[in-house]
This record gives C-alpha cells, sequence and structure tokens, in this order.
C-alpha cells in the first residue's frame, strides 16, 4: 500500500473524530494520519482521513461547504445544544406552527451572523471551548459569519410534547448545525436542540465514495491517491516537463488563468504542487514531489 493518500470514513455513532485516526493509524502503519473537519460522536457520516503526504491538503478540504441531514427538536434546550447536554429548560410548544417554523429557518439562509456553540472545538487563549465548560465555566463565543446555501425541511412531526424536525443543510465551513436548532427554539420562545446528525458530504466527497469502521479495520480498501483527490478539489494545470523542474526547485511558473489555488499535474499524473497567482507569477504554495 502507498504511503500516503486519502480515506473517506463513513463515521459511526459514539466515536469522536480522535478514535477514527486512531484505528487509521494501527491499520496503516503510520502515525502521519489526520482528518478534515471534526464530527461529534452524536454524529455520523463522512469523516475524510488523509496519510502521510495527504495531511498536507487536508486544510484545503476543511475550507469547502458541507451538507448534513440533521433532526432539530423544539421544546427543550441543552447545555450542549445537542441530545447529549443537560436540559437546562424546557417549554410548551402547542403554539408553535409548522408556518412559524419554515419562516423562522428561512431568515437563517444566506450569508449570516451564528454563535458557536459554547461546547465548539473554538479556542479561547488557546484553550478549547468545550474543555473550558467542562470545568464548569460558562462561555458564550462571539458570533462569526458564515454561509447557509441550503436549508429544507423534510418532515415536522410532534412527538410527546416536543416538535421534531428532519432539515437538509448546505453550509459553508465553521457552520454549527447545533446553533441552527438553538437559534431556532431561543426565536420561537421554546428551546430547542440537535438530536441526529449526519454528515452526507465534505466538498467532492460523499457517501458513495467512503468505507465502514470495519471494512476499515479488515484493510478492504483502497486508499484515494493525491493526484485523484487534488483533481476533484482544485482547478488542474497540466504541467511541461520544464515546469515540473522549475517547481522541483520551489521556482514560480508563468501565471495561470485560473485566481484560485489550483493543482499542478505532471504528464505522468503526479500531483507536483499546489499553486496561486501572486506578484504575477504562480507560485507554489506546497511542493509535493520531485522531478523523476
Amino acid at each position: 500500500m502507498d504511503n500516503e493518500g486519502f480515506l473517506v470514513l463513513d463515521k459511526e455513532q459514539g466515536m469522536t473524530s480522535h478514535d477514527c485516526v486512531a484505528i487509521a493509524r494501527r491499520v496503516l502503519g503510520t502515525k502521519k494520519v489526520g482528518h478534515a473537519g471534526t464530527l461529534d460522536p452524536m454524529a455520523t457520516g463522512i469523516l475524510v482521513l488523509g496519510f502521510g503526504n495527504g495531511t498536507r491538503l487536508l486544510q484545503y478540504i476543511t475550507e469547502g461547504d458541507k451538507s448534513y441531514n440533521a433532526t432539530v427538536v423544539l421544546g427543550a434546550a441543552t447545555v450542549t445544544d445537542d441530545r447529549e447536554g443537560e436540559v437546562i429548560s424546557t417549554a410548551d410548544t402547542s403554539s408553535v406552527t409548522d408556518e412559524m417554523i419554515r419562516e423562522n429557518l428561512k431568515t437563517m439562509i444566506g450569508t449570516i451572523a451564528q454563535r458557536p456553540s459554547s461546547v465548539s472545538a473554538v479556542k479561547i487563549d488557546g484553550e478549547r471551548a468545550y474543555d473550558r465548560v467542562r470545568t464548569g465555566e460558562k462561555v458564550e463565543l462571539p458570533s462569526r459569519q458564515v454561509t447557509i446555501t441550503q436549508l429544507d425541511i423534510s418532515r415536522i412531526a410532534r412527538i410527546d410534547g416536543q416538535i421534531q424536525i428532519d432539515i437538509e443543510v448546505t453550509c459553508s465551513a465553521g457552520t454549527y448545525i447545533r446553533a441552527i436548532a438553538r437559534d431556532c427554539g431561543d426565536t420561537l420562545g421554546v428551546g430547542g436542540h440537535l438530536s441526529a446528525l449526519r454528515r452526507t458530504r465534505v466538498g467532492a466527497f460523499d457517501l458513495a465514495q467512503s468505507i465502514s469502521l470495519t471494512q476499515l479495520k479488515d484493510g478492504q480498501f483502497t486508499p484515494l491517491a493525491l493526484v485523484d483527490l487534488a483533481m476533484q478539489t482544485f482547478p488542474v494545470r497540466n504541467l511541461a516537463l520544464d515546469e515540473v523542474l522549475e517547481l522541483s526547485f520551489g521556482r514560480a511558473l508563468s501565471t495561470n488563468p485560473s485566481d484560485e489555488i489550483f493543482a499542478g499535474i505532471s504528464g505522468d499524473n503526479r500531483l507536483i504542487a499546489l499553486l496561486a497567482n501572486r506578484d504575477e507569477r504562480a507560485k507554489p504554495i506546497t511542493v509535493f514531489a520531485a522531478a523523476n
């Protein structure tokens, strides 16, 4: 097996993202394994793992948009904004109509200011917010700009005095689905939290490409090569041999038509470098392979 590449894992419920990385390290026989975008233990779905040189591309995958299926519960707020946290308030939901729910969630579509959950992985003075909460500190993080391009309701059900809302969300990196549930409940005056979350897509990667935890443990998978991931994620520039030589020395090339970060691919189908236009030249951000 190559010592670099990617795996698209369908994470199971009850596991942390770090648990998945630890298993991959044992299976792959390397400590150099990372993931793109943390999933809470309650959540399931797409977790992209990179190993070897693949870890150097993970930050670019994390920056892409993501899609989720989720269930929002109205009528109870929790300290963690999800079902795993202690309930801090309950309310009667009988006055909340379907139309009120639809109108409220509609206001969240677009570029909005969203306050992350207090138990998020956001750092405060170098310490994760969730670690501060666990010590008993009350944490309220500042709002930040996120973009929600899709927020569709697939079901509204009234069960045991609460309202369950199944939603489909597509959003930018840094968006908290738990915060959608919390803010919906707060605005409607009944409290809200998330009871289920499944990530169905990260950038160009979806569940159709994923493997199960059992397949990972049993070695029943074929890793995605660096060059294949790069071609799915970035605009491509096909490199001539002399350009490969220049990049192997860290030298810049002529400017690229694309203003985005782009992948330089050699004639023998290798990822040589990621590049970006700077100072009227296409300069390498990171170099992955030298000339043969």
